[in-house]
């Protein structure tokens, strides 16, 4: 209880200074309730396109989502079928993909995207590009929850019939399902906050993503503190709603490779 409770003690720090006032926020020692309540967040909703940012981050989790499913399940489930030292290999190149930060690849994927025409479509840009980041986690995760299912049950499928892909479609995809949306959330949460490719490859301020108009709240001689916290608010609130009511699930489809 104790280590929940200092785990979410920041989320709740953020949101009381949202209701701070400017000098309040610096007191010391500081208040744990504002108390002079300020509407920071209906000034933040009037002065500010939050709205539209917000709208942005979540095209463009949706679209890296939908990319991530449509090519990595697949890729995941031949990974789960197939052994032997050219898998290992392939997993291990896959983890060394991950491994590798936006911040090290954004400038040759702009070079390359620049070069096919993509920056005038800037969200795609930034879709196909987080989606590339992400693939090889979503990769690994379902493979885990298509190494649970049992090869007996394709194969009496395949005996009754069916072919290898519709043993896949009617066997393995309706069996994995709980893993394969575990993953998809995590992979659309992860692109929800994307900022390093979306600062780079949208010039277009109206395309821009949450995380990017942050930045409006940032000066070079001072910063609007309660208006960060009022906006960070605004921008949490609809992942910790998706994390509450998916938690169970998503812990079931985490632990789901990890005993046989």
């Amino acid at each position: 209880m104790t280590i929940t409770a200092l785990y979410l003690f920041p989320l709740y720090w953020m949101y009381i200074t949202a209701f701070k006032g400017g000098t309040e926020i610096f007191l010391s020692p500081p208040t744990f309730w504002p108390s002079d309540p300020q509407w920071n967040v209906l000034r933040v909703l009037e002065t500010t396109n939050v709205g539209r940012y917000i709208w942005n981050s979540l095209l463009v989790a949706s679209g890296t989502t939908v990319v991530v499913i449509l090519f990595g399940t697949g890729c995941a489930y031949a990974l789960a079928r197939l052994h032997g030292r050219l898998v290992e290999v392939s997993l291990f190149a896959i983890l060394m993909m991950q491994a590798l930060p936006s911040s090290l690849m954004v400038t040759p994927i702009f070079v390359a995207f620049s070069q096919f025409g993509l920056l005038a479509t800037p969200r795609l840009a930034v879709i196909l590009a987080q989606a590339a980041k992400v693939l090889p986690l979503y990769i690994v995760l379902c493979r885990a929850s298509f190494v649970q299912v049992p090869r007996e049950l394709e194969e009496a499928s395949l005996v009754d019939g069916n072919s290898r892909v519709g043993a896949f479609f009617l066997i393995a995809l309706p069996l994995a399902r709980n893993g394969i949306l575990i993953s998809s959330v995590l992979v659309f949460l992860q692109s929800f906050g994307e900022y390093v490719y979306a600062r780079s490859l949208i010039a277009q301020e109206p395309l821009q993503t949450a995380t990017v108009g942050l930045q409006g709240f940032m000066g070079p001689n001072a910063s609007d503190w309660t208006g960060v916290m009022a906006y960070s608010a605004l921008y949490v609130t609809p992942v910790l709603i998706v994390f509450i009511f998916l938690q169970k699930r998503i812990v079931s489809g985490l632990t789901a490779g990890a005993l046989k």
